[in-house]
């Protein structure tokens, strides 16, 4: 039985014991080896794998030995409980051997996880599983989690009390971060807050987002924006300890001044110009880069990507300048611009 994604959510929320089995397939490894684990876990339970109620055969053992996966739903554990058969990594060569299993299946037997790549429609193994009575087959596409997938992660992450700042923080976590580095995120989150009742905060969201590069030079960016030239000196001198290219300096800086001009270019304003920004931006920064932007101005700004785009060029022509030299310069006149009115 194909199962669409909204009944495929509640699947994964309780697993059906009744059932013989379930197909994951589909082009992104990390996304299925996660709702493999959640599967795995909702059927035998945290403690399965110890109590060796859990029996992992990957496709090339299977396509040796074809009774390895009868062998394994049949058997019984020495610890009570039910169990699981995993197949990882299936193709159509284990089709016949999976659909003798799943045909022999009985209530009380282990239960039968599959997981595959990217499968065509045509696909033998997609087919059995589509087509038998007691067995799911479950695409998983490499689309962001909707809404009430973060919910339902959040849940069991233990991360419960959110504002509405918040929540739209790590919606757009959830859009840029990979699976698994999104999963971590969100159970560090739950680490952060024990003992803590208060609602989870924007800031608190950054706090345990995954640093960045572009992060680290964020208080040269905030300080160039604000029109603190005073402040620069000292914190190129710690960005050229760190080894951060000057071109890559430039291209940061490009980028944010960007983000600014289009949301101070915005028909509704620059707080919408900043919602509206893609990759997203979140927490403190937000509201940061929106006093920047109204405070700029959308043709100050043009002037400062005038100012950027020259510098640019200066950095990779053949000029013998120093580039550390040439982009603190332009920071510096970025800095004092801010300063007019």
């Amino acid at each position: 039985m194909k199962l669409a994604a909204r009944d495929a959510l509640s699947y994964f929320a309780k697993p059906d014991p009744g059932k013989a089995g379930v197909l994951l397939y589909g082009p992104d490894a990390m996304r299925i080896a996660l709702r493999r684990q959640e599967v795995i876990e909702g059927l035998i339970g945290k403690q399965g794998e110890e109590e060796m109620r859990l029996t992992r055969i990957t496709g090339g053992e299977l396509r040796k030995d074809k009774t390895l996966l009868l062998d394994a739903i049949k058997e019984q554990g020495f610890f009570p409980g039910p169990r699981v058969a995993f197949v990882e990594d299936a193709t159509d060569q284990v089709s016949d051997t999976v659909k003798d299993a799943l045909f022999d299946w009985r209530e009380g037997d282990a239960q039968i996880v599959v997981t595959a790549g990217q499968l065509k429609a045509t696909s033998k193994l997609r087919k059995l599983f589509e087509g038998h009575p007691s067995a799911y087959a479950i695409a998983i596409y490499a689309d962001p989690p909707s809404r009430a997938e973060i919910e339902t992660t959040l849940g069991k992450a233990g991360v419960g009390n959110i504002t509405r700042e918040a929540m739209t923080d790590i919606e757009a976590l959830a859009r840029t971060l990979d699976p698994g580095d999104f999963r971590q995120t969100l159970d560090k989150l739950a680490l952060y807050k024990i003992g803590d009742q208060s609602p989870v905060s924007s800031e608190d969201v950054q706090n345990c987002a995954p640093a960045t590069t572009e992060a680290e030079v964020d208080d040269v960016l905030n300080v160039v924006a604000e029109g603190r030239a005073n402040e620069l000196g000292p914190l190129m001198v710690k960005i050229a300890g760190q080894g951060i290219d000057p071109v890559a300096l430039s291209i940061f800086t490009m980028r944010h001044f960007r983000s600014l001009h289009a949301a101070a270019s915005h028909p509704n304003g620059a707080s919408a110009g900043i919602a509206a920004a893609r990759p997203p931006i979140f927490g403190p920064r937000r509201d940061r880069m929106t006093r920047q932007a109204s405070n700029w101005g959308m043709y100050k700004l043009e002037t400062a990507l005038g100012i950027l785009t020259d510098t640019d060029l200066t950095l990779r022509s053949a000029s013998r300048a120093p580039t550390m030299a040439v982009m603190e310069r332009a920071l510096i006149r970025l800095a004092m611009l801010a300063q007019r009115r």
